[in-house]
C-alpha cells in the first residue's frame, strides 16, 4: 500500500517504535537520567522529524496526528510518574535544600524534554493544535509536570523554601540561586498567572513571616529601648526588600513590607511612643534628629502613622513653651517688676520657635502634620499671657528695641534675621489688631522723634507685616512713613519762606501728618511765646495758600525744641519737647511762679504740666529749682530758675515722662465690634437667612486680625438685632434673617450709610491733616 505519492505509508506502531521512541524518547530519558548533555546530530535530527511530518501528512485513514499528539502526552506523563516523582519522594525528609535541588533538576529535565519533543512535533504543533483549538505541546508538557509533579510536592516545597528565608533571617547563608529557581517554577505553573505562585507560595511566606516577626517583636519590645528597636525595624525592612529583588516575585515586596510593618511597627507604635527613657518626648528633648529621622521614616509607612507623632511633638513643644512662660511667671512672682520691655522672654520663644521649626523641615521634612503641630503649639504659647502686659505688647516693644537708635546693637543682618524671626512669631498671634495698634504707636514716636535707627529697616518690618496680613494691615503705617518723605520736601519749600521772612529770630519746622495714619493725641491749647506764635503764623499762612482745603491741627505735644539757657557765665543747649519749651520761656526773665499761677499763665491742666515740672525741677538736670523741695510736684509749690545750676556737658537732654499710654484699649475694643458688626453684616447680605451656628463660624473664618469669643460675636448679633439690622425667624429662635434694611442698603449704600453711619470700619472717609511743631 503506498501513498499518492507513491512512497510507502508509515504506520503508527512501526513510526512510534522504531524511530520516535527509540531515536528520540529513550535517547531523551537515558541521557537526562545520567546527566549528560542531550542533543542530537542534525541527520538524527532531521529523520526523526521527517518521520513525524510524513505520520502527520498522510492522508485519512493514516493520518496519525491525533494519536502523535496522545501518545506525546502519555509519554511525558509517563516518565513523570514513574521516574520523576519517585526521585522527589526519596528527597523529601532528607533537608530542604536536598528536595529543591532535586526538584530544580527534574524541572530543567523537564523543561529539556518538552523543548525537544516540540522541535520534534512542530508541523503536529502547528497545524493539529491550531486546528482543533488544542493545548500546544509546550503548554500540555507544563499541565503533565503540574498534575503530576508540583500537586503531589508543593506543600513541601513551600515548607523548604520558608525554612531557608528563616534561617536567612538569622543570619545564615543560603543558596539564593536555588530558592529563585524554586520560585520561578511556582510562577510558571500559573501557566500564564501568578494564581500558583499567589496561593501556594506566597500566602503560606507571609503568613509565616507574620509568625517570625510576631516572636522577634516580643522579644524587641521587652530588651530594647524605642532608637534600639526601631534600629532593627529598619534593617528588617531593609532586608525583607532586599530578599524579594533577589529570589521572589516583585509583587510580593508590598505584601510582605505590609505584614512586616503590621507586627514591628503598628501593634506597638504606641509603646515606642510613650517608652519611659527612650519614648518621643526624650528624644526630643536630647535633640536625638538621627532616631527621630529614622522614627519619622518608619511610622510615614503605617496609615495615619504619623498623627500620634505629630501629637507628642505638638505637646512636647508646648511643654517647653510653657516653661519659658513660667519662668517669667516665677520672674514676677519674686517681686521683679512688671515692664512692656522683656527682651529675654520674647528671645526665648523666639530661639525656641526656630530651634523647632528646623526640627520640622529638616528631622521631618516639612511634613504637614508637623507644620500643624508647630502651628497649635506656638497658637496656644503665644496667646497665653502673663503679668500686667500681653505678648502682643512685649513683642511691638521688642521690635522697637530692634529698630530705635540706642536700643539693641546689632549689624544689618543681624536685624534683618530678628525681624525675620519676630514676624514667624507675630504669625501665631491671636490679637494682631492689638499688636497692630501698638506698634503704631511705637512706630510714630521713633518717627517723630527722630529715634529710627534705619528707614529701611522700618520699611522692611512693615513690608512684612504686609505679606502676613495684606494691605490693610500696614496701610496706616505705610502713610506714616511717606508722610515724613513728603514733608521733608515741604520742609525744604518751607525753609527759603523762612529765609524770606526776616522777622522771626528762630530756626522753625513743621511736620505735617495725615490724622488718619497716625495715632490720636491730646493738642493742648498752650499759651506760647509770641516769636512761636509769629512762626505758626508765617506757616499757617503759607500752607493755606498751598492746600486750601486742609484744616491744621497744632499737635504741641510731639514737637521738640532746643532752648539756649545762661546760668551764669555758661551757656547750655537744652533738648526739650515743645511744651518744656514754652514753660522755659514763662522763666526767662528770672521770674517765681506758683504752680496754679503758672498752670493758668500757660493754658495747661495738672495732667499735662506736672510731668513737665518734674522732669525741669525733679530730674537729673534741674534747671527749675521747685519749693519745697522733693521729688513730687503739688498745686501748693512754687517754681523759679535755678541760679546755681552747672553741668560738665553744653548739650543736655531732658526727657519728660509721657502721659500717653501705648495702645487705647478702649479704641481697640471699640474697632473690633465693629469689625464683628461688619463681618455680620456682610455675610448676612450674602446668605440672607443662616443658623446662629453658622454665623458665629463664618464671622470666626473671615476675621483675620483677631479671634473673638463666641459669646461677644453674639452680643454683637444681639446688638444688630436691636438696632433692626437682623430679625430672629420667627419659627426658629436660633436662625437669623437679613432685614429689610440691609436689603436697602442693597439697593441705595449712600442712603444707607448717610442714615446709619455705624459701619467705622468699612467706611473710609477724607480726613483733614494734623500738623505737629
Amino acid at each position: 500500500m503506498s501513498s499518492s505519492q507513491n512512497q510507502p505509508v508509515i504506520q503508527l506502531e512501526d513510526g512510534w517504535n522504531n524511530v520516535i521512541k527509540k531515536g528520540a524518547i529513550d535517547v531523551l530519558e537515558r541521557t537526562l537520567d545520567d546527566g549528560f548533555d542531550t542533543s542530537f546530530e542534525p541527520k538524527e535530527y532531521i529523520r526523526i522529524y521527517t518521520t513525524c511530518y510524513d505520520m502527520c501528512t498522510q492522508r485519512s485513514p493514516y493520518n496519525w496526528s491525533r494519536d502523535l499528539y496522545q501518545r506525546h502526552g502519555e509519554t511525558i506523563e509517563a516518565y513523570l510518574r514513574n521516574t520523576v516523582l519517585p526521585a522527589l519522594q526519596d528527597k523529601t525528609g532528607q533537608g530542604g535544600t536536598i528536595l529543591l535541588n532535586e526538584l530544580k533538576h527534574r524541572w530543567s529535565n523537564h523543561q529539556i524534554m518538552n523543548k525537544w519533543l516540540r522541535k520534534f512535533f512542530t508541523y503536529l504543533d502547528r497545524y493539529y493544535v491550531k486546528h482543533h483549538s488544542l493545548p500546544t505541546l509546550e503548554m500540555a508538557g507544563l499541565h503533565h509536570f503540574k498534575s503530576e509533579i508540583y500537586q503531589n510536592c508543593k506543600e513541601n516545597t513551600t515548607s523548604a523554601i520558608i525554612s531557608l528565608i528563616d534561617e536567612e533571617r538569622e543570619g545564615e547563608i543560603i543558596d539564593k540561586t536555588l530558592v529563585k529557581s524554586i520560585a520561578e517554577l511556582f510562577e510558571s505553573m500559573g501557566t500564564g498567572s501568578l494564581d500558583a505562585y499567589t496561593f501556594d507560595l506566597e500566602t503560606p511566606l507571609l503568613e509565616a513571616t507574620r509568625s517570625y516577626y510576631g516572636r522577634k517583636r516580643e522579644d524587641w519590645i521587652a530588651k530594647d529601648s524605642t532608637p534600639d528597636y526601631l534600629i532593627k525595624a529598619e534593617k528588617a525592612l531593609g532586608e525583607e526588600k532586599t530578599r524579594v529583588m533577589e529570589y521572589l516575585n516583585p509583587s510580593t515586596e508590598p505584601k510582605i513590607r505590609k505584614v512586616v510593618e503590621d507586627e514591628i511597627l503598628q501593634k506597638v507604635q504606641t509603646n515606642l511612643l510613650e517608652k519611659e527613657g527612650s519614648g518621643c518626648s526624650v528624644l526630643l528633648a536630647n535633640d536625638k534628629t538621627d532616631d527621630l529621622q529614622r522614627m519619622f521614616h518608619l511610622f510615614s509607612r503605617l496609615e495615619n502613622g504619623l498623627q500620634p507623632m505629630a501629637n507628642i511633638v505638638e505637646k512636647f513643644i508646648t511643654a517647653q513653651g510653657n516653661a519659658c512662660i513660667e519662668k517669667r511667671q516665677a520672674k514676677l512672682d519674686s517681686g521683679e517688676k512688671d515692664k512692656n520691655d522683656d527682651p529675654e522672654f520674647v528671645k526665648s520663644l523666639i530661639d525656641l520657635h526656630e530651634k523647632y521649626l528646623s526640627v520640622i523641615r529638616e528631622t521631618f521634612a516639612s511634613h504637614h502634620l508637623f507644620q500643624k503641630a508647630l502651628k497649635n503649639s506656638f497658637e496656644e504659647i503665644v496667646n497665653n499671657d502673663v503679668g500686667q502686659y500681653s505678648n502682643a505688647e512685649l513683642m511691638s516693644t521688642f521690635c522697637d528695641r530692634i529698630l530705635k537708635s540706642g536700643g539693641e546693637k546689632l549689624s544689618e543682618a543681624e536685624v534683618e534675621q530678628s525681624l525675620d524671626r519676630i514676624v514667624q512669631l507675630f504669625s501665631f498671634l491671636t490679637d494682631k489688631d492689638l499688636f497692630a495698634e501698638i506698634y503704631r504707636n511705637q512706630l510714630a514716636k521713633r518717627l517723630l522723634n527722630q529715634r529710627s535707627a534705619s528707614d529701611d529697616a522700618e520699611k522692611a518690618l512693615i513690608a512684612k507685616l504686609k505679606v502676613q496680613c495684606g494691605t490693610q494691615f500696614t496701610s496706616k503705617m505705610e502713610g506714616m512713613l511717606n508722610d515724613l518723605a513728603v514733608g521733608s520736601e515741604q520742609k525744604n519749600e518751607f525753609d527759603q519762606r523762612m529765609e524770606q521772612h526776616g522777622d522771626t529770630k528762630l530756626s522753625f519746622g513743621v511736620q505735617v501728618l495725615t490724622i488718619g495714619n497716625w495715632p490720636s493725641y491730646k493738642a493742648p491749647e498752650v499759651a506760647l511765646p509770641a516769636q512761636m506764635s509769629k512762626c505758626m503764623e508765617v506757616f499757617k499762612e503759607w500752607h493755606d495758600a498751598k492746600h486750601q482745603k486742609r484744616r491744621l491741627t497744632w499737635v504741641h505735644s510731639l514737637g521738640n525744641a532746643t532752648v539756649r539757657a545762661t546760668y551764669g557765665k555758661k551757656f547750655y543747649d537744652l533738648q526739650v519737647t515743645t511744651l518744656q519749651a514754652v514753660v522755659l520761656a514763662a522763666f526767662d526773665n528770672g521770674q517765681t511762679y506758683g504752680f496754679t499761677e503758672l498752670k493758668d499763665k500757660l493754658n495747661l491742666d495738672d495732667i499735662t504740666l506736672k510731668p513737665i515740672m518734674h522732669s525741669l525741677s525733679c530730674g537729673k538736670q534741674k534747671v527749675i529749682t521747685k519749693s519745697p523741695a522733693g521729688n513730687k510736684i503739688t498745686s501748693t509749690d512754687s517754681f523759679s530758675p535755678n541760679a546755681k545750676f552747672t553741668c560738665n556737658m553744653r548739650k543736655i537732654r531732658i526727657p519728660v515722662a509721657s502721659v500717653e499710654s501705648s495702645h487705647n484699649k478702649n479704641r481697640v475694643e471699640e474697632d473690633r465690634s465693629v469689625a464683628i458688626e461688619a463681618a455680620i453684616v456682610r455675610i448676612m447680605k450674602a446668605r440672607k437667612t443662616l443658623s446662629h451656628q453658622q454665623l458665629v463660624a463664618e464671622v470666626l473664618s473671615q476675621l483675620a486680625f483677631f479671634k473673638p469669643q463666641p459669646r461677644v460675636i453674639k452680643k454683637r448679633i444681639e446688638a444688630l438685632i436691636d438696632r433692626e439690622y437682623l430679625e430672629r425667624s420667627s419659627e426658629n429662635s436660633q436662625q437669623y434673617n437679613v432685614s429689610l434694611l440691609i436689603s436697602f442698603w442693597r439697593c441705595n449704600p449712600s442712603l444707607f450709610f448717610a442714615s446709619y453711619n455705624f459701619l467705622r470700619y468699612v467706611l473710609i472717609k477724607s480726613v483733614p491733616c494734623l500738623s505737629g511743631e
